[in-house]
C-alpha cells in the first residue's frame, strides 16, 4: 500500500495535498464540534476564505453540519473521518514511526494516534476502540481474565471501548488493584465494570484499599471474596494499564509531604503499580499494595500501556525500562515525536 501511495503522489502529488488537508479539517472540526468557522481557521493557522471554501464542500458532501452552535460532523462525515484516519496514518509515516518507537523501547508494538491528547482531548478517546480492537484479535478463544488498572486515563479508555465479546471469547475484567482513595468513577473497580459493559463482558470487584497496615492485609488475604479475587488477577492473561507522572500521582495518593520531598529528591519521573521511577528506570520507591505487583507483568502473555501527551514521552521512556518485552503502547504524536526527537538530539 505504501508503495501504491507514493506512485500516487509522484503522478498527483496535488491530489495528495488537498486529501490531507480535507483530513485535517476533518479531524479538527471532530475534536473541538461544535465549532465556528473563525476558531476553526484560528486553530488551523489558516485564513477564514480558505476555510470557507472546504467546509462549503465538505458540507455539500454532506461531511459537516453548519448551525448556529458551530460545525460538526455528520454520521457519515464520522464514517470518513475514521477510514482517514487509517489512511493518513500509513500515508503520513505513522507506521514506520510505530515501529521506529517500539525498536527504542524494546517492546512488542506501538500504536500511535495522530495528534496529542494533551491539546485535544478527544485524542484520548481514540484509546477505548484500539485497545478493543486488540483483545479482540489477540485474546484466545475461550475465557480471558482481564486486569485493570485505575487513573483518568484508564477512564476515557473504559468510556469508549467497543464490543469484544462473542460467543466463543468471553472477557471477564478485575480490578488490578485496591482503591486508593482517589474518585469512585477512577477507580480500579469503577473502570472494571465500565470495560465489562462496554465489551458485553463481564467483571469482578476487589473491595479493598490499595494501601493497608500488615495487619490488616493478613486478615484481608483470608476472607474468601477477596482471595477469590486475588486468584483472578493472579490467573490473569492480559493486563491493561495507564502511566502518571510521579508527582501528581503521588498527589493523588494523598502521599505525605515527606514522602513527596522525597520523590522530588530522587527525582521520580513516573509511576505505575505502586512503583516511582526515575529518568534512568530505577524503582525510586514502592506503595506496599494489594493487588497485581510490577513482578508480575513478565509471566502474562498480553500488557496493553496507555499514555499519550508530549509531557509524557519521560514518564514512559522511564516505565518502560521496567515492562516487560510483550508490552503493547498505544501513545499518541505528542509522546512518540517527543521519544522518537530525544534519540536524534
Amino acid at each position: 500500500m505504501i508503495q501504491d501511495l507514493e506512485m500516487i503522489e509522484r503522478i498527483a502529488p496535488d491530489m495528495m495535498q488537498t486529501v490531507g488537508s480535507r483530513y485535517r479539517i476533518l479531524r479538527t472540526i471532530y475534536w473541538m464540534q461544535p465549532v465556528g468557522r473563525r476558531t476553526l481557521a484560528q486553530k488551523m493557522d489558516i485564513s477564514e476564505r480558505t476555510l470557507r471554501t472546504e467546509t462549503d464542500l465538505l458540507k455539500h458532501l454532506n461531511l459537516i453540519n453548519a448551525n448556529k452552535s458551530g460545525m460538526s460532523l455528520t454520521s457519515e462525515g464520522f464514517e470518513v473521518y475514521e477510514g482517514l484516519e487509517k489512511f493518513m496514518a500509513v500515508y503520513s509515516g505513522n507506521r514506520v514511526k510505530e515501529r521506529e518507537l517500539a525498536t527504542k523501547l524494546g517492546i512488542a508494538r506501538c500504536i500511535i494516534v495522530a495528534g496529542d491528547s494533551e491539546q485535544e482531548e478527544k485524542v484520548l478517546e481514540r484509546f477505548g476502540p484500539i485497545v478493543s480492537d486488540i483483545l479482540a484479535a489477540k485474546l484466545p478463544d475461550g475465557d480471558n481474565t482481564i486486569a485493570v488498572m485505575g487513573g483518568t486515563t484508564m477512564g476515557t479508555v473504559a468510556k469508549t471501548m467497543e464490543k469484544v465479546e462473542t460467543d466463543s471469547h468471553h472477557v471477564l475484567f478485575v480490578p488490578a488493584r485496591g482503591g486508593v482513595g482517589e474518585t469512585i468513577n477512577i477507580q480500579a473497580n469503577s473502570i472494571s465494570g465500565m470495560m465489562a459493559e462496554k465489551t458485553g463482558g463481564d467483571f469482578k470487584p476487589l473491595y479493598v484499599p490499595e494501601q493497608v497496615s500488615p495487619e490488616t492485609y493478613e486478615y484481608l488475604l483470608h476472607e474468601p471474596s477477596v482471595q477469590n479475587v486475588l486468584k483472578l488477577i493472579e490467573n490473569a492473561n492480559c493486563v491493561i494499564h495507564s502511566i502518571g507522572e510521579a508527582m501528581h500521582m503521588a498527589k493523588r495518593r494523598s502521599m505525605s509531604d515527606e514522602d513527596l520531598s522525597m520523590l522530588h529528591e530522587k527525582k521520580a519521573v513516573g509511576e505505575s503499580f505502586g512503583y516511582f521511577f526515575n529518568e534512568q528506570g530505577e524503582v525510586v520507591h514502592k506503595i506496599p499494595r494489594i493487588g497485581l505487583q510490577l513482578k508480575d507483568l513478565k509471566s502474562i502473555p498480553y500488557v496493553i500501556a496507555v499514555a499519550g501527551g508530549e509531557s509524557k514521552a519521560k514518564v514512559i521512556e522511564a516505565y518502560i525500562k521496567n515492562a516487560p518485552e510483550q508490552t503493547w503502547l498505544i501513545t499518541d504524536e505528542g509522546a512518540a515525536n517527543q521519544i522518537l526527537k530525544e534519540e536524534t538530539l
